[in-house]
């Protein structure tokens, strides 16, 4: 193992500790009161059910390669506690300059944990080729254009700010994927890029995390929590019915693939985070899981043989048809029933419709972008230390 590396590696301990000795310094200085505990009090169980489901469920899905279980996890829960405190800090200083409205510190943590779901989804893209300090960097610069992004929807294109925390799909998975074809391909050869039983299995039960919890994820902040509730789950049992009969049907020898029922399992909860405290009918919110599912698994066809080859994007976890497609479902599915709802209020039906439209199309457009040029900060000299031949093992940082 090369010196340079050696070198690198030990100095990861010190990128960390001044990281939080920043953070610690801002909140012994700076950091407001601890405020709006009673709305802790209130929300404690949902807080927690999606604080379970980025660290476990997350944690445990992106367990998919063989050599690389140790990183998956271990990555997964340094980012998140960093990213979680780097966006209170962010939140916390656009309240001191009257940027934002004080809302209390339990809600910022909430709103924190959410953001981080699009960091957690960019992993998946770039999972096994980035070394811990391209993961960090990657989580700051991340975290920080996502709420430029939401800010950008709120105050000009007047999306509410739950709606605007639900493009965390769509923004995490087209940064990640702009992030992704910044690094070079890994060898079809190479044996480390695969799966095993075991792995797949440790992948498959955290899909089941977050099946359980993403209920509590779409309506943590929500209005009509009990409505975003039903509606989700009506989705969720509808898209994991339909992974396993698609799963069959697309088989040859018609038996189930894990991998399918992995992702298309939950691309109901991703398809009506957008739309599930303003469906009033059930059956809706089951016709979207349907769709979310189906598209899942034929897009997972198409997207691998046909598109990512000729575009050079090697997409790890599938990032892209088990989050992405069923948030671009998801967010037409959102203007679609906007429109029927304001069907009667022609004047500024068109109005509202472009804004939505516009909203849809800043999340993507901002997030290659930024992605492109995160990337290519990523693949400079002083942080890109990994050889592509190096890629997806866990030794460089585990014993």
């Amino acid at each position: 193992m090369s010196s340079n590396y050696l070198n690198f590696r030990n100095s990861v301990p010190w990128v960390i500790l001044l990281l939080e000795a920043l953070f610690l310094i801002y909140y012994f200085f700076l950091f407001s009161t601890l405020d709006g505990l009673d709305l802790l009090r209130s929300s404690y169980p949902e807080f927690q059910d999606v604080n379970h489901m980025v660290i476990f469920g997350f944690g445990f899905f992106l367990v998919v390669l063989r050599r690389y279980g140790f990183s998956s996890t271990g990555f997964n829960l340094l980012i998140i506690v960093l990213g979680v405190q780097c966006s209170v800090l962010v939140e916390d200083l656009l309240v001191f300059f009257h940027l934002e409205a004080n809302e209390g510190v339990p809600k910022s943590i909430a709103k924190a944990l959410i953001s981080m779901t699009a960091v957690v989804i960019s992993t998946g893209a770039v999972l096994g080729k980035t070394n811990l300090v391209q993961l960090i960097v990657m989580t700051l610069v991340e975290l920080i254009v996502f709420r430029v992004s939401r800010r950008i929807n709120r105050r000009y294109l007047q999306v509410g700010d739950h709606l605007s925390l639900m493009h965390v799909h769509l923004f995490g998975t087209y940064f990640g994927l702009a992030v992704a074809s910044c690094f070079p391909e890994p060898s079809p050869r190479l044996d480390k890029n695969r799966s095993t039983p075991k792995s797949d299995l440790f992948s498959v039960l955290g899909s089941v995390f977050l099946w359980v919890f993403w209920p509590s994820f779409n309506s943590l902040l929500a209005q009509s929590r009990r409505i975003a509730v039903l509606n989700t789950y009506f989705a969720l049992a509808v898209s994991a019915v339909t992974a396993f009969m698609l799963s069959a049907l697309t088989s040859k020898d018609g038996k189930f693939r894990m991998t399918h029922i992995h992702g298309a399992a939950l691309a109901g909860g991703v398809t009506v985070s957008f739309t599930a405290e303003m469906i009033g009918h059930p059956w809706i919110a089951m016709i979207l899981g349907l769709l979310g599912s189906a598209i899942t698994i034929l897009g997972s066809h198409c997207l691998q043989r046909c598109l990512n080859p000729p575009l050079k994007i090697h997409d790890t976890s599938g990032v892209h048809f088990t989050f992405g497609l069923p948030a671009v479902l998801g967010a037409l599915a959102q203007v679609v029933l906007l429109v029927i709802r304001e069907w009667t209020n022609s004047s500024s039906l068109d109005y509202l419709v472009l804004l939505h439209i516009g909203a849809f199309c800043q999340t993507i457009s901002l997030a290659l972008i930024t992605g492109f040029i995160t990337g290519f900060i990523l693949n400079t000299r002083p942080l890109k230390i990994i050889p592509v031949s190096k890629y997806f093992e866990d030794q460089f940082y585990w014993e």
